[in-house]
């Protein structure tokens, strides 16, 4: 990724951390091919609200009606918006939009950027030739001389934009990625993390990204005190805590995730589902599941805990004649 040297008033645009009180507006624009609509799917997946091939001229109108209906006592009340627009808007005019931006930059209720995609003229020529797509500027043409008119006509919007993302060399995700990195909060994109504990018994949890097997722990079932007690209190707990694999095992399940985790949610991963399993549901898998849950809570991470076989009756029949 490229980007132009802005000035110190538009580098503090770049983030979607800006002026609480103005409406982030992020124009996304640059030549047919280059991914604009790439970039708006990964802004909307951040967030954003998105609209497609708007007719740039209407900008102002836009604006001057989302100011109206989102602001209540003078505060903003929509998250940032990112508008899309290329050369094959009815009227579209480089200077035009130049001046535009230029002029509602001025207002104070609003942080206007914008975002130009370029690519060379070799990949996006190999890109029309493999979607079999006709460029608009070269009907009766090669795709070539199409591409290399449209370049040269938006070259002052190049060179005007905050921001230049060059993707002659970006896979569609390499992209999404950059996009992350350039337009995501400072916290990164929300990840929705959910830990389960389970018993085997009972089949395992459909769609987990991670299981762990605890049946290899010393089974608090076989005391008669402990048995009907839960991995939540804490006896059981401690019977646990006392197995010689418990400590190592915990901390490398710990750091494996805390690890992951961040880089799952670098790549704009959703959600994560965490299992752990043992024979019932009732003991080992609910303790370690707690453990490891309060680890990640402590780590800034806010994951969802769910018992699916705590309350299970037939708990006592199934670790009775499963093997320790």
């Amino acid at each position: 990724m490229t980007a132009s040297d802005p000035s110190p008033a538009a580098s503090d645009s770049l983030t979607q951390h800006g002026d609480p009180d103005k409406q982030r507006i992020l124009l996304v624009t640059g030549v047919l091919g280059a991914g604009k609509s790439t970039a708006l799917r990964a802004l909307e997946d951040l967030g954003w609200e998105t609209i497609d091939n708007f007719p740039i001229r209407f900008l102002e109108r836009l604006l001057d009606t989302n100011h109206e209906d989102q602001h209540v006592d003078g505060h903003p009340m929509g998250g940032p918006m990112a508008i899309g627009f290329d050369s094959r808007t009815r009227g579209f005019d480089p200077q035009a939009v130049i001046a535009l931006v230029k002029r509602l930059s001025q207002r104070p209720d609003i942080e206007l950027t914008t975002l130009y995609l370029d690519c060379g003229v070799g990949e996006l020529e190999r890109r029309y030739n493999e979607t079999r797509r006709r460029h608009h500027l070269a009907a009766d043409m090669p795709v070539a001389t199409g591409i290399s008119a449209e370049r040269d006509m938006l070259e002052s919007l190049r060179r005007w934009a905050d921001i230049v993302i060059n993707t002659t060399a970006f896979t569609t995700n390499a992209l999404q990625q950059a996009m992350r990195e350039q337009f995501a909060p400072d916290s990164g994109p929300a990840l929705t993390l959910t830990i389960t504990s389970f018993g085997f018994s009972k089949g395992m949890p459909p769609l987990a990204d991670f299981v762990f097997d605890m049946r290899f722990l010393n089974n608090p079932y076989w005391d008669k005190v402990l048995r009907p007690m839960t991995g939540r209190e804490g006896p059981v707990g401690d019977f646990i805590r006392q197995d010689p694999a418990f400590d190592e095992a915990f901390t490398r399940i710990r750091d494996l995730l805390l690890l992951l985790l961040p880089r799952f949610q670098a790549q704009g991963k959703a959600y994560v589902h965490i299992a752990f399993g043992c024979t019932g549901g009732r003991h080992r898998s609910v303790f370690m599941a707690e453990q490891i849950g309060a680890a990640l809570r402590a780590s800034g991470f806010s994951p969802t805990m769910i018992h699916r076989n705590l309350g299970s009756r037939a708990a006592d029949l199934v670790e009775g004649s499963a093997a320790r």
